[in-house]
């Protein structure tokens, strides 16, 4: 179980970086072409998202390499599953079933790993 939630967690590490840094590093308007949510977002809201992600990603895998606080894992996790809720949220509101699928998936691999590391399986 160890190595399935070592996979889920550089998974979801991998999609936040990718995530994060899209939002961080481009324009509100290139986005909105590829993220049609994001036009209901302030720019500084969606560049917020953004951090959080990379704050989420590395809280997922730093401390867990490191052995220093490794209590964050799972906090981490927990803070990635509340964003992806919000996401699940925001594309229901919008209509957009076949958005959601993604969103729904990672925070589905976030509560796997926040359950995993707080519970029977901590770092």
């Amino acid at each position: 179980m160890n190595v399935a939630l070592w996979v889920a967690a550089i998974v979801l590490a991998l999609a936040m970086i990718g995530a994060g840094l899209a939002k961080l590093t481009q324009p509100k308007e290139k986005l909105v072409a590829r993220m049609a949510w994001a036009e209901d977002f302030s720019p500084g809201v969606v560049k917020l998202i953004g951090t959080v992600e990379l704050l989420g990603a590395v809280g997922l895998i730093v401390p867990a390499l490191t052995g220093i606080a490794p209590v964050l894992v799972p906090v981490a996790a927990s803070g990635i599953a509340i964003v992806m809720l919000g996401a699940v949220i925001v594309h229901v509101r919008r209509g957009e079933k076949a958005e959601m699928v993604p969103a729904l998936v990672l925070l589905v691999l976030a509560v796997f790993v926040a359950w995993g590391r707080f519970g029977p399986y901590p770092l």
